[in-house]
């Protein structure tokens, strides 16, 4: 054995960094192994930045507790956080009408059209009201991840970069540098879990959503002071979706722009802060999404983007596919042996809920033999 150790966590992206973290404030040795160089898992939600509150069940309690450890570790790690909130933009009476009602579960504000375009540089009647969900928290995860690396290793915590995990079973993990005793293992390897785990991922009906983004260099006559979302963000989000509302307001969408209802779009905009914005994004799901970006998923981002700002001209900066683990399942919960637990976010909420999913395993895996649950999620 190259190492004994009381946790490895296998995978580096925000679940995996949260369940290391969760077990070091318990005074637990922890290793964590990845096989990349750095934590590539959390690339693509710099362009999510927005960590938004919109899953619904156990989405919410997870989200509200990984709110806490973002604000912790921004302050103690040192990485740029900002409570912002999400602006969500209603451009139809139909759409005023979902958040309205969702809205009644607290959490959210009704705004009108004027304090909408106060708070986004939008086209002048471009909307007729709006929200804002208030607990909602923006970051820029590639700089976040790299910071709470440092912190966790400057903390004790052990990574294995460029180490490929081979097999996992209770109480060892096999590595391309050797073996590892563990008492416990988290394996947070999002999509990939097929590649370790094949019968799990089959069983549970994990496969892959690949999405295009992008980046561009945009004049905006005032800054957005907070992601926004739209329309077609409700009808994908669960907290809206389930809403008796979002079932006329998706037949609505669908049936005047079946070109953008094919990318299954989800048009937000997160302005980062060098100024720069973030449009996004497309959709496919498959058990291996092909390479190929549909150029038309671009000049959507774009068109959409110019209607709806007040700005004509943008300057792409990057182009970027993404993929994360989807599922009929919010979340991958299992515990295929005793002492190794298989977690992700399978509805790409891993930002919003990743730390809270990790408490919540690191939770029941260490305390509760030793204490009571005190609420939350059982």
């Amino acid at each position: 054995m190259s190492a004994t150790v009381d946790l490895v966590v296998v995978g580096s992206g925000i679940v995996g960094l949260g369940a290391a973290d969760a077990a070091a404030r318990r005074g637990l040795r922890v290793i964590v192994v990845d096989r990349t160089a750095y934590p590539r898992g959390c690339d693509h939600p710099q362009f999510r930045a927005p960590l938004h509150r919109c899953a619904n069940r156990h989405g919410e309690d997870f989200a509200d507790a990984g709110r806490e450890h973002w604000l912790r570790l921004s302050a103690d790690a040192g990485f740029w956080l900002r409570a912002s909130g999400t602006l969500v933009a209603a451009r139809e009476d139909d759409e005023l009408a979902l958040l309205a009602r969702a809205a009644d579960d607290g959490g959210m504000r009704m705004l009108d059209a004027a304090e909408v375009q106060e708070r986004a540089p939008l086209r002048r009647g471009a909307v007729t009201g709006g929200a804002l969900i208030e607990p909602d928290l923006q970051t820029d995860p590639r700089e976040a991840a790299a910071a709470i690396v440092r912190h966790l290793a400057a903390r004790g915590v052990e990574f294995r970069f460029r180490t490929a995990v081979t097999a996992v079973r209770s109480g060892v993990v096999e590595t391309t540098r050797g073996s590892i005793a563990a008492d416990r293992i988290v394996v947070a390897v999002n999509h990939d879990v097929d590649q370790l785990l094949p019968e799990l991922a089959e069983r549970v009906g994990v496969e892959r959503c690949a999405l295009d983004m992008m980046r561009v260099a945009a004049d905006l006559p005032a800054p957005l002071t907070a992601p926004l979302l739209t329309g077609w963000s409700l009808v994908r989000y669960g907290r809206f979706g389930v809403l008796p509302e979002a079932a006329a307001l998706r037949a609505r969408l669908h049936d005047e722009r079946p070109d953008l209802a094919a990318l299954d779009l989800n048009q937000m905009y997160t302005q980062l802060p060098d100024g720069s914005l973030i449009l996004g994004d497309s959709h496919a799901k498959a058990v291996q999404p092909g390479p190929f970006q549909p150029e038309l998923a671009f000049d959507v981002f774009l068109d959409e983007a110019r209607a709806l700002f007040a700005v004509d001209r943008l300057r792409v900066l990057e182009r970027w596919q993404g993929v994360y683990a989807t599922g009929p399942a919010e979340f991958l919960i299992e515990e295929p042996e005793p002492g190794v637990h298989v977690i992700a976010a399978t509805t790409g909420i891993g930002m919003t809920c990743g730390f809270g999913l990790a408490e919540h395993t690191i939770h029941h895996a260490y305390d509760r033999a030793s204490q009571p649950a005190q609420g939350g999620i059982s």
